[in-house]
């Protein structure tokens, strides 16, 4: 299934179970606590997280946040992928078939969501045809793409061990990283998880985020923690998925537009697609898609550090 926007959950339940945990809950066990002092100490040390993606990366400690580099106008087009593109007259654009509600499928077939329509604006602002495709995250990020398809509008975050395999735009916009927890752990705070994060968490991985809460969802007990980004997490809960977000999130990520760099020459292509997402930001459309799409929450505007 695919997570879809239904009557958001009540609170209450998991107010509830809090409750029925007795006088030992309402003192939170400090992170690292023994299994007698804590009170949630069963809950597992398993991460459930999309494969190659910036979550796995910070629970194993290798996430380097980056900015994109500086682009410049070239002097020629001729050669590049932009000409080719245009005399197409498609824009090839991978993304992901079950990341709601950043892009995922009707049952027609058909693609929609955040990321869906902002690489629709762009290829109609480059005035081509736009076409997507589902291709898993692990094989988009590996970089190598061997000309399947132009770009990646699937929120790529730009880090530093991505930047020598693509070449980024500007941002299009930022979401925050957040931890979410089964209702039925009774865990409020991840001060009262029996390990300390991120190194006392082990990695589960699929091949994209929304499996992990979907997996929840079908029962499945050997782990009771989902991390990803906040705005996905809300998308599952609203989906009546029995999860609570927990405490804050531990930090944003830089989302954009990528162009494999062992592809053709792309420079024309980087700079008129840079181009028109400054545009998008200026006129306005980002963030009319933001609110689209988050629940009236504009994310096109970077965090204050």
């Amino acid at each position: 299934m695919h997570l879809r926007r239904a009557t958001p959950l009540v609170a209450a339940m998991a107010l509830i179970i809090t409750a029925c945990t007795g006088p030992a809950a309402s003192q939170p066990a400090s992170q690292g606590a023994s299994a007698t002092e804590n009170p949630f100490a069963d809950v597992p040390n398993i991460v459930c997280v999309g494969e190659a993606t910036t979550y796995q990366a910070w629970l194993e400690g290798t996430f380097e946040g980056a900015d994109q580099d500086p682009i410049e106008e070239p002097a020629d087009s001729t050669g590049d992928l932009l000409e080719a593109i245009r005399d197409r007259g498609v824009l090839r654009i991978s993304t992901d078939a079950d990341y709601a509600p950043q892009s995922f499928l009707e049952p027609d077939g058909t693609f929609v969501g955040f990321d869906v329509d902002v690489g629709t604006e762009i290829a109609e602002r480059l005035g081509v045809e736009a076409e997507f495709m589902h291709i898993d995250w692990d094989i988009i990020t590996a970089g190598s793409w061997q000309e399947r398809w132009d770009i990646s509008v699937g929120s790529m975050a730009i880090t530093t061990s991505r930047k020598p395999v693509f070449a980024f735009t500007q941002p299009y916009y930022y979401t925050p990283a957040v931890l979410a927890v089964t209702e039925e752990s009774g865990v409020t705070d991840p001060a009262q998880l029996p390990f300390d994060l991120p190194e006392g968490a082990e990695v589960t991985t699929r091949t994209t985020d929304a499996i992990c809460a979907e997996e929840i969802q079908a029962g499945r007990e050997e782990f009771a923690l989902w991390m990803s980004s906040e705005s996905t997490v809300d998308e599952a809960i609203q989906a009546e998925i029995p999860l609570v977000k927990i405490g804050e999130p531990f930090f944003a990520e830089n989302l954009s537009v990528a162009i494999d760099k062992a592809g053709p020459a792309h420079d024309a292509l980087l700079f008129e697609i840079d181009r028109i997402i400054g545009e998008m930001h200026e006129d306005g459309t980002l963030t009319e898609l933001s609110e689209k799409w988050f629940e009236g929450a504009d994310l096109t505007q970077a965090p204050i550090s």
